[in-house]
């Protein structure tokens, strides 16, 4: 019997059996056939069809935004420090966006006067997707439409964040690095008993996890996001929150998102 011929007749007998099915391209018997690699992708491919894009969605204050209002100047400078190719562009409601600039329309007008260049007339139209739509599904209309980014928007029809067509597939292939990627750090750092430096794009699942709370994640994803809904507003550098047994000091932050908090443990 080959490896295709196997792979059929566990699916017929065991149709949800994932951790049985993983055993099985594990052992032995098809180690001279696929190599760990390999069976990292054909798990990933499982694994995309029981995730939904909230799963995996960057979060919206994650996103690399662009304005209306902003210069060609202004503009060309996000674009040269992100290294990005594609910019959701918002408007005067923060939580709209309005279309997608491609940097390569705008880099053509870096020597020109900035009255030449008129925004509106290059944004490429923006693909909404519900946080619930599933990867698989949402994979296939990328291929098909030859779309690479969709915003994310929760059921008020707010952006809750975006998703591109690498994100899916680095659930199936695993990272995709380029240069301009960050180099790996540690989302939890200690620093003294009962003390840490966390960043503030950890999920809160990740957090609840390390620390044994039980922060509720229903309506955020990330640790800065439950401290500005817990707040209400944006909390400033060096404001501390408490909840529970945790102290929360803010340590870096702009006037869009948190970036860095140390943790105190009662």
């Amino acid at each position: 019997m080959n490896l295709i011929e196997s792979f059929k007749g566990f699916f017929v007998k065991n149709k949800n059996d994932s951790d049985g099915f993983y055993s099985l391209i594990r052992s032995e018997k098809w180690g001279d056939l696929l190599g760990k690699d390999q069976i990292k992708m054909i798990e990933g491919v499982i694994e995309v069809s029981n995730l939904q894009v909230r799963d995996v969605m960057i979060p919206r204050s994650s996103m690399i935004l662009l304005e209306e209002e902003m210069g060609i100047d202004q503009m060309l400078q996000i674009i040269i420090d992100s290294g990005h190719s594609r910019f959701p562009v918002i408007g005067d409601n923060k939580d709209e966006v309005t279309g997608i600039l491609l940097a390569k329309d705008l880099l053509r007008f870096s020597q020109t006067k900035e009255a030449d260049f008129q925004l509106k007339k290059y944004l490429r139209t923006a693909t909404f997707i519900p946080e619930s739509k599933q990867l698989q599904i949402l994979l296939k209309e990328f291929r098909k439409s030859r779309n690479h980014m969709a915003i994310v928007v929760d059921e008020y029809g707010r952006t809750a964040g975006l998703l591109t067509i690498e994100d899916v597939l680095e659930q199936i292939v695993g990272d995709i690095e380029d240069e301009y990627d960050p180099q790996d750090l540690p989302m939890i750092k200690e620093i003294g008993h009962k003390k840490y430096i966390v960043e503030a794009l950890i999920r809160v699942e990740d957090f609840n996890e390390y620390f044994e709370t039980e922060f509720l994640d229903e309506d955020y994803d990330t640790l800065g996001g439950m401290l500005i809904k817990m707040q209400g507003k944006l909390p400033g550098v060096e404001e501390i929150i408490n909840v529970d047994n945790c102290s929360f000091r803010i340590l870096e932050a702009d006037d869009r998102r948190l970036s860095s908090i140390e943790v105190i443990l009662d």
